[in-house]
């Protein structure tokens, strides 16, 4: 049985399409379960925000790897990717169908594909390294490390100190080949891309976070915030401005993170690239059907 990956650019509408195809798989007698593969859903605390699937959505299809980590603590690629690996591999051996569902990101090909993905270390190692500038870290680094990272990348700066600390070899330079995306899975796995036209992607954003400010969002943030939100979960689109009460910075930076998001989706070999302008999520889970 194959895993189906449904994925593409934030706000095109992947839950909706994720529950459409789970009812024509259920007509052909199958059992499915999507999987969420989104860096921010696995934090407990941000469901609006990060646009969980709702109560209702998944009353109508088990979601898997969603709200499991405290809002308070760091979370890893490598540490998602060893959850995701077990939750699909149990799946497939109970004859149940995956529907792995994210965005274009990390989290999405570390739940398909065995990447070389560094493991998190101790957050009390990050705080040391956090107190100094960029350019004496960058300086401190053994030559050959230096050589591959900008002095000005204060997070691969601080990556690479961590790692080497820890006692792990340190990230690849950054022009080595790059391990983002894959068409080699672990297990058979249709790839179904969602694009959307970019202007039609625009306003559907703009829709999307009015809805969620008209749902609370930004008291949603401020209890994250107030509770301590860790670094990486503060990462979410959106965080920042709303703290600030800036609901158009956040408008603009969700519409441009899309626009780099669709850019990279219609280069992408290896998937079925699905243009969902205009169609019904019914419509986009027939072609599926017929693409399996």
């Amino acid at each position: 049985m194959q895993v189906i990956a449904v994925f593409g650019p934030t706000g095109v509408g992947k839950t909706a399409v994720a529950i459409a195809l789970a009812k024509r798989l259920r007509e052909r007698g199958e059992d499915p379960v999507a999987v969420s593969a989104d860096a921010m859903q696995v934090y407990a605390g941000l469901p609006t925000l990060t646009g969980t699937a709702s109560g209702s959505e998944q009353a109508e299809l088990e979601h898997r790897l969603l709200g499991f980590v405290p809002i308070t603590e760091t979370f890893s690629a490598g540490a998602y990717a060893e959850r995701a690996h077990r939750e699909i591999d149990a799946l497939l051996n109970q004859g149940r169908r995956p529907i792995v569902v994210g965005g274009t990101g990390l989290y999405l090909r570390a739940a398909l594909a065995d990447l070389d993905l560094r493991p998190p270390v101790d957050p009390d190692i990050r705080r040391r390294l956090a107190e100094k500038p960029t350019g004496q870290l960058h300086a401190e680094l053994p030559e050959a490390v230096a050589a591959g990272i900008a002095p000005t990348d204060r997070q691969r700066v601080i990556r690479a100190h961590e790692l080497l600390v820890a006692g792990h070899e340190p990230p690849p330079p950054a022009n080595a080949p790059s391990q983002l995306w894959t068409t080699h899975t672990r297990r058979a796995t249709v790839l179904a891309a969602l694009v959307m036209d970019r202007e039609a992607l625009a306003h559907r954003i703009n829709e999307r976070v009015d809805q969620m400010i008209a749902s609370g969002v930004q008291q949603e943030v401020a209890r994250a915030h107030e509770a301590g939100a860790s670094a990486t979960a503060r990462r979410a689109l959106g965080f920042d401005e709303l703290l600030n009460d800036d609901i158009d910075a956040m408008k603009t930076r969700t519409r441009r993170y899309a626009k780099r998001q669709l850019t990279w989706l219609r280069k992408l070999g290896g998937a079925h690239l699905i243009d969902v302008t205009g169609r019904s999520p019914q419509d986009v889970a027939a072609e599926l059907i017929a693409i399996i």
